[in-house]
């Protein structure tokens, strides 16, 4: 039996019952009271049953070895429901391919998946490079300034609008439907409610429509438009299902990386030795960007629908019960991974995270997201630039995607 004492070692949470416990208080995230949450629930009921949330009843999944096995069993363990723990009401619905089973789920997906194929990777790398070095070079000497806009987000925006090939002065319209995309309505905020959500979105959907009109007269090119614009497979979606689609995109080709890239700097300031390896041997960048993904985990949840009775960590799991995959705890479970709550860019097994999911929905922009982070580093290895972190930083207040609206930062002399 613990004392108060040792419940309270924890921080914010660790004192209500484990019956009350809900870790999907995107206040837990904001303020990064979330690890003791988890590691109690790890610790005392690894699949534990929430009967009392905003999100209604679910259960927690936040051991790896039990993550994995609900991620690779799609026909236990729906997406069709939905990938987050938020019930979208249904009006405001849009299907897409994440959401899907087989065997619509492969057609789509396989659809654009040759924008991210070793062909497609190595022609974006010199592009990434020259972008990389370009952001790097202007950023402000001698002051402090935001990391996640002037880097994480302008980079990773940057590359969204080269797969969709949409106008360049107008890619930060797509960091905002990305957020907004992503965003939960709630009273006293800026997205209050999924009216206003879904008009915003419907903007999104208007703008990319016109840009599909003039792909699908065009011959084929290698985008995310025209790829689906021309295939079998998505080229007689109707509008909710290209919206669903194009959000999918757009999210997921913007909240891995971007939060990758600011996770990553921060950590090298928190962990100062790690930094030193890597100047010492430059040849840990692609040890070092998967520790760095690991360890932030962006993507901090996905959700599943038992399709059937089934029994995980010794739980019996009823039909219709909401699952819920926390990556972002998995990503600490030391029975897996060794010392996991400390960052360790040449660790063993480095690749052994969850942070890109298994099974049919994993992540399919994976390798681009690496190869930025690869790229990033290595050019701020070779231009010698050290930025020292001069600041909290900010993180948003959500329990899907774990990441930052703020870091401040200034070069170091």
């Amino acid at each position: 039996m613990t004392t108060l004492l040792e419940d309270y070692r924890g921080g914010y949470g660790c004192l209500v019952p484990l019956s009350k416990l809900d870790v999907s208080d995107g206040k837990r995230f904001q303020d990064d009271s979330i690890w003791a949450c988890f590691e109690r629930l790890r610790k005392e009921d690894p699949v534990h049953y929430c009967q009392d949330s905003a999100h209604g009843p679910y259960w927690s999944i936040t051991k790896y070895r039990d993550i994995v096995a609900v991620d690779t069993n799609h026909k236990a363990f729906s997406s069709e429901q939905g990938v987050t723990i938020v019930d979208v009401p249904g009006q405001h619905w849009t299907p897409s391919f994440i959401k899907m089973g087989p065997p619509k789920h492969a057609e789509q997906r396989n659809t654009v998946s040759p924008i991210v194929g070793p062909e497609s990777l190595t022609k974006l790398e010199y592009l990434i490079r020259s972008r990389v070095r370009a952001i790097l070079a202007g950023l402000p000497r001698n002051e402090t300034f935001n990391w996640v806009d002037m880097v994480s987000i302008e980079l990773t925006t940057q590359m969204l609008a080269t797969l969709f090939d949409f106008p360049f002065e107008d890619r930060r319209l797509l960091t905002y439907w990305s957020d907004v995309a992503v965003t939960t309505p709630k009273a006293g905020q800026a997205i209050d409610s999924w009216e206003k959500r879904s008009t915003i979105l419907s903007e999104c959907l208007d703008y990319f429509t016109r840009l599909w009109k003039e792909r699908m007269t065009a011959e084929p090119r290698l985008d995310l438009i025209s790829l689906m614009a021309h295939s079998p497979a998505t080229r007689r979606m109707e509008p909710s299902e290209f919206l669903g689609n194009l959000i999918l995109l757009i999210v997921g080709g913007n909240d891995t990386t971007r939060n990758s890239i600011t996770g990553g700097l921060l950590f090298m300031n928190q962990y100062p030795s790690e930094l030193l390896k890597l100047i010492d041997n430059p040849q840990l960048v692609s040890s070092a960007v998967s520790e760095i993904i690991r360890y932030q985990t962006p993507i901090a949840h996905m959700r599943r629908t038992a399709a059937i009775d089934s029994i995980i960590g010794g739980k019996q799991i009823r039909k219709g019960d909401k699952v819920v995959m926390w990556y972002i705890s998995g990503n600490r479970d030391d029975e897996v991974i060794e010392n996991a709550d400390t960052f360790v860019i040449d660790r063993k097994n480095v690749r052994h995270h969850l942070s890109f999911g298994f099974g049919i929905h994993r992540c399919l922009g994976r390798h681009l997201a690496e190869l930025q982070l690869r790229v990033l580093w290595k050019e701020i290895l070779s231009a010698e630039l050290w930025f020292e972190v001069v600041g909290e930083p900010e993180r948003i207040a959500s329990n899907f995607v774990h990441g930052y609206s703020a870091l401040p930062v200034r070069i170091a002399a």
